[in-house]
C-alpha cells in the first residue's frame, strides 16, 4: 500500500459526506466490529486513510444492497478491496465514460441524474479523482462548449449551478493548517464563472491551506480591503472569458507593484488562451491546467 494510502488526510466530516451516513453511524461502525482505526492529529480528531474510506465505501455499498452492517463486516475480505483497486487502476477509461454521461445529463438538464452519476462517481473514487480528474476535465470540456457558442449561457449556469453545490460541500469540510499560509481566492474583473476556481480552491484546501473563497468578481477596491485584513501569501484569479483577460493583467501587474511579497497566480480558460508573448510575461503567475502544474506552482512559491 502506497503513503497515499496510508496517510490520514479525511476528517470525520469529509468521509461522512462522502458516503452520505452521519458521523455518528462512523463512531458506532468503528466502536461495535473494530473494522478501522483511525489515525488523530494534534487536536485529537480523526483523520482517516485513504484505505479506511475504501472500507467504508464497501460496507456502505454492502448495507445499500440489503446487509445488515454486521454481515457485511463479516464478509468484509480487505484483499478483495485491494484486487479492485489494481482492476481500478487497469481500467482508466471507467472515469472517462462517466464524465462523458455527466456532460450529457447536465447539457439536458437532468439534474437527477447528474446527481446520480456525482453519487456514483465518490463512491468508486477519491475526492481528488473525482473533483480533479472527472468534474475537473468536464469543466474543460463545458467551458470549450460555451466559448464557441455551441451550448447556452443557460447551459453554463445549470451545470455550474450543480457542480457548485456538490463541490463545495466537500470543499467546506476540509480542516486547514493553521501553520500554511493563507489563501485568497476570486473571479478577476468582470467574472462571475466561478466553478474553476472553485474546483482549484478545493484543491489547495486539501492541501491543507486556509482560504476565503470570495467567488463572483468584485471591486478592485475591495480587494484591496481584504488583502490589507487577511494578509494572505497567495491571491488566485480566475478568468474564463477573453475579454475580460486584459482587465486582469492590468489588475494583476499593479496588485504585484504594491504588494512585495505577495504570490499572484491566474488560472482559466483564458489564461490558458493567452498569446505567447503574454505566457511570457505573466508565465510567474500563471498556476497552469493540471493538478502537477498546480503543485509545481506552489512548490516554487512557498
Amino acid at each position: 500500500m502506497n503513503d497515499q494510502n496510508t496517510t490520514g488526510k479525511y476528517n470525520i466530516k469529509a468521509v461522512s459526506t462522502i458516503l452520505g451516513i452521519q458521523p455518528g453511524t462512523l463512531r458506532a461502525w468503528e466502536r461495535r466490529y473494530n473494522i478501522i482505526a483511525p489515525v488523530r492529529n494534534e487536536s485529537g480528531h480523526r483523520l482517516y486513510t485513504e484505505q479506511h474510506l475504501n472500507i467504508l465505501k464497501w460496507l456502505v455499498s454492502k448495507v445499500k444492497q440489503g446487509f445488515t452492517i454486521s454481515q457485511a463486516v463479516a464478509l468484509l475480505d480487505k484483499q478483495e478491496l485491494e484486487e479492485n483497486e489494481v482492476v481500478e487502476n487497469v481500467n482508466k477509461d471507467r472515469s472517462q465514460n462517466i464524465s462523458d454521461e455527466l456532460l450529457k445529463a447536465l447539457l439536458r438538464f437532468d439534474e437527477s441524474k447528474a446527481h446520480e452519476l456525482i453519487n456514483k462517481s465518490f463512491s468508486i473514487y477519491t475526492i481528488d479523482k473525482v473533483v480533479i480528474d472527472i468534474l475537473g476535465s468536464l469543466l474543460v470540456q463545458i467551458g470549450d462548449l460555451w466559448e464557441r457558442d455551441e451550448i447556452t449561457t443557460a447551459h453554463e449556469h445549470f451545470a455550474s449551478s450543480i457542480l457548485r453545490s456538490r463541490i463545495g460541500s466537500i470543499m467546506h469540510s476540509f480542516p486547514h493548517n493553521g501553520i500554511l499560509p493563507k489563501v485568497v481566492a476570486v473571479c478577476g474583473p468582470g467574472e462571475w464563472h466561478e466553478l474553476g476556481l472553485l474546483i482549484f480552491t478545493l484543491y489547495v484546501r486539501r492541501k491543507g491551506f486556509e482560504v476565503i473563497y470570495l467567488g463572483s468578481s468584485i471591486k478592485e477596491d475591495d480587494i484591496e480591503v481584504v488583502l490589507k485584513e487577511v494578509e494572505p501569501k497567495f491571491l488566485f484569479f480566475s478568468c474564463t472569458m477573453l475579454d475580460n483577460v486584459s482587465s486582469l493583467l492590468s489588475l494583476v501587474s499593479s496588485l504585484n507593484e504594491d504588494h512585495e511579497g505577495l504570490e499572484i497566480g491566474m488560472g482559466g480558460f483564458a489564461i490558458d488562451h493567452l498569446p505567447k508573448d503574454l505566457k511570457e510575461k505573466y508565465k510567474s503567475h500563471i498556476v497552469g491546467q493540471s493538478k502537477s502544474e498546480w503543485e509545481d506552482w506552489l512548490k516554487s512559491k512557498l
